[in-house]
């Protein structure tokens, strides 16, 4: 069988060899000028599979597989297509898993391995197309869909792309590997290729697909922008067209100039006085002794000024009470100093029989804390008691203070 095999293949690809002038026209212009060609050719073509005919009224095309070589080898950024039926591959993957299996339990060992090498052909097939669909995206891309002119069919071109990448990640989530493990078990030849080939295939063009689609969307906005700015240049040429005598007017007498035209960069930038500027101290100091002292308060004539008399007396002595919350909390620090013990700040409170809320008093004891010098802060410790908020994380609820000599 190997050798029919072998035989039939050379003379295919001998028969593309003498006929290549013939398969590259039909290439290229999609059809056979069958009026100019040789009739045994094309017969002879189309017998051995490389011509077909969709319609009986239509011309000899090329079949799909062999347009399809032509595309891979030639690297033809227009022609090539992507296959994003991953559905079909995933369901001839598991029927052959099936057969092998089958073929495999019953010790019917050379049709088993006649499955294992489909099996092995279709998921190395299936890897190579994805990864083939892949190069085929991002040569579009960096391309910019260079094989079309303008700008609305480079949009087309990418929504198409988007769509056949969002097709391909919505396939590849078909794939349950829990599944293939199970179909798989614990036969080492389909777990190589269910398992470890697939899953690492997958993994890897997830990713790449993925930013595969950003690129995209970024080439799709830049896209919009050029075709918006195209527009309005269009529609400007077409205004100046319908209104030959049209002149536009000044615009520097405007009071807002459009953003359309307010391009120019200010003649002169900012300026300020650098005060940094060790070089320029000299001339700032003579600047600033040269500044005189306005007022602008009014001024009573010298007569009347003179009138008025001013009587001198000792100015009298007043006290600011101490706030006496602040002044409880000092005893408070007092006591935990002269104990050196570790003291609760509502015990103390209660302790006391101070006249103070316990929210207050906390608060207070917060803030004498906080309001101490960085050398008197280190002698002493501060702890909050309390729990976490029950609903809002970040919170803590502080229900107690304690106090301590560090």
């Amino acid at each position: 069988m190997s050798s029919n095999l072998h035989q039939s293949g050379v003379r295919l690809l001998r028969m593309l060899g003498r006929h290549a002038e013939t398969v590259m026209d039909v290439y290229l212009s999609g059809a056979v000028d069958e009026a100019n060609a040789d009739a045994g050719v094309l017969k002879k073509l189309t017998e051995a599979g490389i011509l077909w005919r969709p319609e009986e009224d239509g011309g000899l095309r090329l079949t799909r597989s062999v347009r399809a070589l032509l595309e891979e080898g030639l690297k033809d950024e227009r022609n090539r297509q992507i296959n994003a039926n991953v559905g079909s591959a995933l369901a001839t993957i598991k029927t052959l898993a099936d057969h092998y299996k089958e073929a495999r339990s019953h010790s019917d060992y050379s049709a088993a391995e006649a499955y294992l090498a489909d099996l092995s052909e279709h998921v190395y097939a299936f890897t190579e197309n994805l990864r083939y669909s892949i190069r085929v995206l991002w040569g579009r891309i960096n391309n910019e869909f260079g094989y079309v002119g303008t700008i609305s069919a480079k949009i087309r071109e990418n929504e198409l792309a988007q769509s056949q990448v969002s097709e391909l990640l919505n396939g590849l989530e078909l794939f349950q590997f829990s599944e293939l493990g199970e179909i798989a078990s614990d036969i080492r030849e389909l777990r190589k290729l269910l398992v470890t080939t697939l899953q690492e295939t997958l993994s890897d063009c997830t990713q790449e697909l993925s930013v595969v689609q950003a690129r995209l969307l970024e080439l799709l906005g830049r896209f919009r922008q050029i075709q918006g700015r195209t527009r309005l240049l269009k529609g400007w040429l077409l205004y100046t067209d319908m209104h030959p005598d049209y002149e536009p007017m000044d615009h520097v007498a405007h009071r807002k100039v459009p953003m359309l035209f307010n391009r120019a960069e200010a003649m002169l930038a900012d300026a300020h006085v650098d005060v940094h500027n060790q070089s320029q101290e000299q001339e700032l100091m003579e600047m600033v002794a040269r500044i005189k002292s306005i007022s602008r308060l009014d001024v009573k004539p010298a007569a009347k000024a003179a009138e008025t008399s001013v009587v001198l007396s000792a100015a009298e002595d007043f006290d600011i009470p101490e706030n006496p919350l602040k002044q409880d909390v000092e005893d408070y620090f007092v006591a935990v100093i002269d104990s050196g013990k570790r003291q609760s700040a509502l015990e103390y409170l209660q302790e006391k029989a101070l006249p103070w809320d316990s929210e207050s008093w906390i608060y207070q004891v917060i803030g004498g804390f906080e309001g101490l010098s960085e050398e008197h802060k280190s002698f002493f410790e501060l702890e909050p008691l309390g729990e976490p908020h029950p609903v809002y994380t970040g919170n803590f609820i502080i229900r107690d203070v304690e106090l301590w000599l560090s």
